[in-house]
This record gives C-alpha cells, structure tokens and sequence, in this order.
C-alpha cells in the first residue's frame, strides 16, 4: 500500500520561511509528477506547484518568486520551499503524486497525503 507522508508544517510570522516535505513509501515501482495543494477551509483545493520526474516545475502565479518545489528521487521524497509567506498562504498543505506501484501487478495511481497545516500570523 502507497503511502504519502508530509511534515514541516506549523505557525510563522509574516516574512517567514518553512519547508514542507513528503515521502512516498510502500510496492513503489515509479514516481511520476509530485505537486503541492492547499486548501482553505469551505474553499476548493489549488495547485500550488509541480514537478515532473524530470524536474520540470509549475508554479501558481500567487506564489511565483515565493515558492521552490524540489525533489529528491532516490528518497522518494518531494519538498517545498516557502519564503516571504503571507498570511494569505495560511491553508493546509497537501502533498500529491502520480505513483505506479504493485508487485505481482503494477498500476498507476493518484495519492493524496493526510495534508499539514501552515499558518501566517500577520
């Protein structure tokens, strides 16, 4: 069973940094495109930012500058940069991957992690 685990989350003042991370665990056979969403509370979940296996990035116009997603491979991991945050940025965090996976059979499939949450205080 796939897994996405996410940490780094927490409280910071205006101006602030933190960095997300999340690991992939589990029958991984490949990992294609990892992402970061966040969610506002009664509001949809928005990208935030992508990158592909080969380490093309996407990023949304509201964090451009802000923002750097990375990842690392062999770790199975994807990480995101957050710098000069807002509090507008206050959401939950939400890691996100395209994984193929299965041992006797292997099949691609989206996962969500269980989210971390980011706060601004102005």
């Amino acid at each position: 069973q796939v897994q996405l685990v996410e940490s780094g989350g927490g409280l910071v003042q205006a101006g602030g940094s933190l960095r997300l991370s999340c690991a992939a665990s589990g029958s991984i056979v490949g990992i294609e495109t990892m992402g970061w969403y966040r969610q506002v509370l009664g509001l949809q979940r928005g990208l935030v930012a992508t990158i592909s296996r080969q380490g093309s990035t996407n990023y949304a116009d509201s964090v451009k500058g802000r923002f750097t997603i990375s990842r690392d491979n062999a770790k199975k991991t994807v990480y995101l940069q957050l710098n000069s945050l807002e509090p507008g940025d206050t959401a939950v965090y939400y890691c996100n991957a395209d994984i193929a996976s299965g041992t006797t059979r292997v099949l691609l499939s989206n996962y969500w992690g269980q989210g971390t949450q980011v706060t601004v205080s102005s």
